[in-house]
Order: structure tokens, then sequence, then C-alpha cells
């Protein structure tokens, strides 16, 4: 996932877009740009401002001309769900200067997210674990642990670096993440010796789906969007890598194939798109916008209406791939789409600022 850049002026310091109309597992209000964990003392220059055409300010948080609005903000939690998955759940955290540390100290067990977790979700980090971060102008973030942090579950170690990975990168200034115990940088995950290397990011992936073996010199990682359900039956979105065939393929349309293929059948996970939808043609790219044109069975019931869930797998996959800012979909050639919460899914709908906010 691409990340806008910024210009720092000082040395290493600690450190988007329209949402789908309505209410849903997508937020219900337009957000700005998301914020950098910068100290009060450092200055910098964002290379491009918020929809709304205000800037974040130093303090990392958003502003409207000389006030705050909230004094609360949203950030996304990776967690642990009842299947086992790593999964984001948006959550209404206080504002701070170190917005990046405050996010992991909120997947900490036993701390402030104790009293915010959806029924059936669990904070991945042990009790007792403390942690600094500091940001690198090449946009990798260390987040440095306490002794209490290596007291994980062997088993959960996997899912622990990619919730502190796709939490940390949720900022659009950091790229790659590190970590260190007691100021010493890790290779290896401490417990069961998890390749860290000179550092992971999304690109490394999210709740692996190795259901399949495939080639790996003729396919790709790709993160898939299916649904699940909490114990209370919210659905939310849960990511998954897998690694798809590209031979001989257009990728958009692997991806697509991936997504109405659906998830493995003891995984857990559902998917809206049923076996009858195809793809007339490979999809087309427009200046970051991807056209997809589908067969008629993509349509609900009642006129040309696709349903919502539908169209929220398929803006989330497919702006994971770099270039794809927004999605339009076409049937048999022809527009004048809506989804059933009433955006028009024939003009370009983008990704959402976030995700499983848990609004309906």
């Amino acid at each position: 996932m691409s990340h806008k850049k910024v210009k720092m002026t000082a040395a290493a310091v600690l450190a988007s877009s329209v949402l789908l109309s309505g209410c849903g597992l997508f937020g219900g209000d337009e957000q700005a740009g998301s914020e950098q964990d910068i100290p009060q003392d450092i200055s910098y220059v964002d290379d491009a401002t918020n929809e709304n055409g205000t800037e974040s300010d130093v303090t990392g948080e958003e502003t409207d001309g000389e006030e705050v609005v909230s004094e609360n903000v949203q950030r996304e939690l990776y967690l642990i769900d009842s299947n086992g998955y790593v999964v984001s759940q948006t959550m209404e955290l206080p504002k701070t200067n170190e917005v990046a540390k405050q996010a992991l100290e909120y997947l900490v067990a036993g701390g402030p997210v104790d009293a915010m977790l959806p029924n059936g979700f669990r904070a991945v980090l042990p009790a007792g674990t403390e942690v600094d971060v500091n940001l690198k102008e090449d946009g990798t973030i260390v987040a440095d642990f306490n002794n209490e942090f290596m007291s994980y579950d062997a088993a959960d170690e996997e899912k622990i670096l990619q919730a502190i990975t796709w939490t940390l990168t949720q900022f659009k200034n950091v790229e790659k993440v590190q970590i260190m115990v007691n100021g010493h940088l890790q290779t290896v995950m401490p417990v069961n010796k998890t390749p860290i290397g000179e550092g992971v990011s999304r690109a490394n992936g999210i709740n692996y789906d190795t259901a399949e073996a495939v080639d790996l010199m003729s396919s790709r990682a790709v993160t898939l969007y299916f649904m699940a359900e909490s114990n209370d039956g919210d659905p939310y979105y849960v990511p998954v890598t897998a690694r798809l065939s590209l031979e001989g393929k257009d990728k958009f349309a692997a991806i697509v194939e991936a997504l109405i293929k659906g998830p493995a059948h003891n995984s857990g996970l559902t998917n809206d798109l049923s076996n009858e939808i195809a793809l007339l043609d490979d999809p087309v790219m427009e200046d970051g916008n991807l056209v997809l044109n589908f067969n008629e069975a993509i349509l609900g019931l009642e006129g040309r209406i696709v349903s919502k869930s539908i169209v929220d797998s398929l803006v989330l996959t497919l702006t994971e791939q770099t270039g794809v800012e927004s999605i339009a979909i076409t049937v048999d050639g022809e527009g004048d789409l809506m989804a059933t919460d009433g955006t028009n899914i024939s003009e370009p709908v983008t990704r959402p600022e976030k995700v499983n906010t848990g609004r309906f």
C-alpha cells in the first residue's frame, strides 16, 4: 500500500481518500489525511494538503483552521479475532503527540484496549509490555520493547509481528518496521525466531493462506479481503495474503477471480461474490482508476444495483495494488450502477480512510 511521504527538516524523528457514502464497515464520515508521530520541536513540510484543504500540524494531529475539532481520533488497531486472524478495528483514541507509541500501547493485554475490545477479539501484546518508538528518515520505524514483550506464546509470534507492522504502517510516513528489545535490534523474533531481517512491511503479508501450493516463480503474493462475523454477529473485513498463479493472466483479472473463488472452506470467512459472477474483459487502468466490466450476475434482484459488500471487497483488495487509486464497475460495458448504499459505482470509488469502524 502506498503512503504519501513527509519531507523532514531535522534528523531521525518519531514518527486518505474519499469514503464510500453512508455508514457501515467503512467509516461514515470523510477523513482528512493520516497523522504522523512527530515531536513538537521538529518541523516538517507535507507534500500535499488534506482533502479539506488543511494540513496536519507538527503534533501529528489534524486541525480545522485554528481549533481542534475533537478530543479523540480514529486509529486502526490490529487485533486477533476468534478465528485467529489479525484484523483491524477502528477505535476512538485520545489525541496525543505520540501517535505511533500510543497505537502500540493499545495493543497490550490488560491495557486501555481491554474495555474497547469487540466480542471475540483479544489484544496481541503480553500484559506489562512497554514500548518506545523512533522514526528514521527513510521511513523505517523502530519499536523498542521491554522484557515483558518476550513472554508471548510462540504460536502467536507471526500474528504479533503482523499486528505491529500493519498498525504502524497506517501512518503515511511509515514504510517499514524494525523490532528492538531493550535497545537491541532483533533480526528474528525473540521466541520462535520468525525472520525480521532489516525490517518488515505490508509487502510481507498478513494472515497467510497456505491452502494451495503454487509455484513461487510464476506466482505473486496478493492480499484479498473477505468477511467474517464477530461473536455478536457484526460483520467485518479480514485481509488474507495468498499466492496467485499469474501465468498467462492479467494480474488484476487474476485477483478478481481469486475473490470470486472465495476463501478456503474451513477458513471461517465468507464472500458475497457468487461463482456465476465473471469479468467479461480484462480490467482497464485509466489514470489510477481500474474499470471492471462484469456480467449481469453481479447485479442484485432489483435493477442495476450491486451489493455494497461486493463493492467493498473489490475496493479494499484492488487498491492494495500499486497504482490503483480507485475502481469503477460496469455491466456488459454499461454504467449507471449503484451500490446498495446509494454510491454511484460506475464513477471512481476510492479506498476508505478507515475500515471496520463498527458503525452500521
